[in-house]
């Protein structure tokens, strides 16, 4: 594949560009050793979509969440998601005001810029698909009215994949409105020196300044949405569509739906390392964290991230 020539990114100013760059180096201060998974975040904020973390306790969801959410100057919300957790406590509910006469909406934790939906996986199936709506269309609907969502809206959701006792698996449909999965891992010897003989992390957000104001996502992501995708650079990613619905092992391949969340998420990937133009490369280093969550495997066919591994190295770069 030939790439693009290069080019100047798009409306993003020199001012908002270094900025940016601030920001990323100010969250990974506080979430250390995890520069990739902070990119991911950073991709996901900037392409308007949201984000599933699966990983085990205290290795560090909720610092880049509080991180991120202090860093770009959003407002933050955590909900510990539980199995008697009701989508009103989510969403908000309509309390009749008697002096009034009329019902009074107060707004739940939803309406938030930055929402962590903390083990999202232990909450039932009803206030699972509470949240559909809000990430999907960006407001809730309740009584018949219709209430917007702040602008950005952003969900960071984490679940276990270790300890599935008293879960409820998130389906499909609740998956896909996911942009991205990864997961962090543990960190490597020198960040955990770090992180056990310095600041206590929740001190060091607390003192964080913002970075980035309210008013700089909305010029980022248009930014984003205008770098440059090559006709041959779709042809690849439409390769890859096709080839995940025909791969073995895969059950349910990729929509075309998958497709667009790929180039959302590869222009924002090519933003936040300066260009204005997408490379395969940018397509190859988000594939998995794509599409790993969207792939329906065939029984005893490995998990979804297997599969993406596998189908991203069966197809060549022309």
């Amino acid at each position: 594949m030939a790439n693009s020539p290069a080019r100047h990114v798009p409306i993003l100013t020199d001012t908002l560009a270094q900025a940016l760059a601030r920001a990323q180096d100010q969250v990974n201060s506080m979430v250390l050793g995890k520069a990739h998974e902070v990119r991911l975040a950073f991709v996901a904020l900037l392409a308007g979509g949201h984000v599933l973390i699966e990983d085990l306790p205290g290795l560090g969801k909720t610092t880049l969440a509080h991180a991120l959410a202090a860093t770009v100057g959003l407002s933050f919300q955590r909900v510990q998601f539980t199995s008697d957790l009701l989508p009103a406590d989510v969403l908000g509910v309509s309390v009749y005001d008697a002096a009034g006469r009329s019902f009074q909406f107060h707004p739940g934790p939803v309406f938030t810029q930055v929402l962590l939906a903390d083990e999202i996986n232990r909450a039932p199936p009803r206030t699972q698909s509470a949240l559909l709506e809000a990430m999907a269309e960006q407001q809730v609907t309740l009584d018949g009215v219709t209430h917007p969502l702040p602008d950005p809206f952003f969900v960071i959701a984490t679940q276990n994949p270790v300890d599935l006792s008293g879960t409820f698996p998130l389906p499909d449909s609740q998956l896909d409105r996911f942009l991205l999965r990864f997961s962090l891992g543990y960190p490597g010897a020198e960040s955990e020196r770090a992180l056990l003989t310095g600041t206590d992390r929740r001190e060091l957000i607390a003192h964080a300044l913002p970075v980035l104001g309210e008013g700089d996502v909305p010029a980022l992501r248009q930014a984003a949405a205008q770098v440059h995708a090559s006709d041959a650079l779709v042809d690849y990613v439409q390769a890859l569509l096709a080839r995940s619905r025909r791969h073995p092992g895969v059950r349910v391949g990729l929509s075309p739906r998958a497709g667009l969340a790929l180039l959302r998420a590869a222009r924002a990937w090519a933003l936040l390392l300066g260009r204005g133009h997408v490379l395969p490369e940018d397509v190859q280093a988000l594939f998995i964290a794509v599409a790993g969550h969207r792939l329906v495997p065939e029984a005893e066919a490995g998990q979804g991230a297997e599969l993406a591994k596998a189908v991203l190295h069966a197809v060549p770069v022309d």
